[in-house]
């Protein structure tokens, strides 16, 4: 990579007038691709662009245009030009930065425990990792390492658990504020089935919240997310007071937990025999509806799929959790033939790395387990645009469409020497990303820009 201020296109040129004060221009070269829409099974061809030699240019950390270098490179204005900064990164895939719609920062010490199954793991390993962040210094080095950690995956924007405790949202806000990044997090909401170091209870759960909206929710490029666990460990109270807030201020998002465990549906069925089913209990509470994101979702019908769409909610693919802690097969056709928002999510602790790469090697697996391979191209967008979109965030990021957030990876082909002896072979755009799909290791990260910066680079 060479990174240096970008020569004049000719003598005259350096004899404009610079860009307004403050105004800061780069420009990448590499090969650029990124998503318009869900290109299907099929690979769409108008729902993607992808520019072999191709060029990104960045004005104030918003993307201008990305096109064919040739063409980006002669319409970049004299004093643009001349002010500009040229990251070169010929021969590697620049794509928008990745977006993890789910995971548990807290839970980053626990990855790799034995797994057994999802009830055990909260008691055996969750509880008691969650636990420690009561200490704050605790919270502030776990947010610190797990930040660090997802930009050298090259992920950019993530959907995050804090703990119950309100200081762990402080902690990991206050890191994601100083590297710049968009992310949204929210403080646990759990009064009940859980110890009792980590209960609160339905009234201070809101007051929590709310001091932390007003602290956080908007705050640069931050967002808050009403964070009930899931339904078995709040009460109907607890549930109904934070469906109430989100329905009262529609610019809030929330995540949970659906459909997880087998054990988890026939717990929930107890606790609520009144209710139809899972879905229906977060139905019955307010807690579907646009801008809110359930994890995992593998144990739905058809018909609740299609009732989970129509509400606007969006589902997190947590692949490597699933298979992990033997939960299931989300059926990623099936959801999203139903019209559901998916985004891919690595589901730190149970999953097992910060990587969205390898998450998308298992969320292929997962997909020929269900009959329905998941295609390279349709994997890259549910990484970056189709995760924006699962969180409603895709009018800042997950694509280089003009006035986005100019966050993006570079990925090196061939970073591993089975990597690039598969790359000799192959012959299409196609093939090439799906091996890097399969083959891919933490090597491939190059770089992670945030607002067109390095944040993170290798060596």
């Amino acid at each position: 990579m060479i990174d240096r201020p970008l020569p004049p296109p000719d003598p005259a040129a350096a004899d404009e007038a610079p860009p307004p004060a403050g105004q800061r221009h780069v420009l990448v070269r590499g090969q650029v691709l990124h998503f318009l829409a869900d290109p299907g099974p099929h690979d769409d061809p108008a729902a993607w662009r992808y520019f072999d030699d191709g060029a990104l240019w960045v004005a104030d950390g918003r993307v201008v245009v990305a096109g064919p270098w040739a063409e980006v490179s002669a319409a970049l204005p004299p004093a643009a030009r001349k002010a500009a900064t040229l990251h070169d990164y010929r021969g590697r895939l620049v794509l928008p930065g990745f977006v993890d719609t789910h995971l548990h920062y807290a839970q980053a010490g626990i990855m790799g425990a034995f797994g057994r199954q999802l009830l055990d793991w909260l008691k055996d390993y969750t509880f008691p990792a969650e636990a420690r962040l009561a200490d704050l210094s605790e919270a502030e080095r776990a947010a610190a390492f797990a930040v660090e950690r997802l930009l050298a995956h090259g992920t950019t924007t993530a959907s995050v658990f804090g703990t119950v405790h309100a200081h762990s949202v402080d902690a990991f806000l206050a890191v994601a504020e100083a590297r710049r990044l968009r992310m949204l997090c929210g403080k646990v909401l759990m009064d009940r089935h859980c110890p009792d170091t980590l209960r609160d209870t339905a009234e201070s759960g809101i007051r929590d919240s709310l001091d932390l909206i007003a602290r956080w929710h908007g705050r640069g490029r931050l967002r808050y997310s009403l964070t009930p666990r899931f339904a078995p460990t709040s009460t109907p109270t607890q549930l109904r007071l934070t469906g109430e807030l989100f329905a009262s201020r529609p610019d809030l998002h929330l995540q949970s937990h659906l459909a997880e465990n087998r054990a988890e549906l026939a717990w929930v069925a107890a606790l609520f025999p009144e209710r139809a089913g899972y879905l229906d209990v977060y139905a019955h509470f307010g807690l579907l509806g646009p801008r809110a994101i359930h994890a995992h979702c593998i144990h739905l019908s058809d018909g609740e799929r299609r009732t989970m769409a129509a509400s606007g909610s969006a589902a997190a693919f947590c692949p490597s959790s699933n298979l992990f802690l033997g939960s299931g097969f989300f059926d990623h056709a099936a959801s999203l033939a139903a019209g559901l928002r998916v985004g891919l999510a690595t589901d730190i602790g149970a999953g097992t790395g910060f990587g969205l790469l390898p998450t998308l090697r298992d969320a292929y697996c997962v997909s020929q387990a269900c009959g329905t391979p998941l295609g390279a191209l349709r994997g890259f967008y549910l990484a970056t645009l189709g995760g924006a979109r699962a969180l409603y965030l895709d009018d800042f990021v997950g694509s280089f469409a003009p006035g986005r957030e100019a966050d993006f990876v570079v990925l090196d082909w061939a970073a591993s020497p089975e990597l690039a002896w598969r790359m000799e072979r192959t012959a299409s755009l196609p093939e090439r990303l799906f091996a890097l799909t399969i083959l891919a290791d933490p090597r491939c990260v190059v770089a992670t820009h945030v607002l067109g910066e390095v944040a993170w680079q290798r060596g």
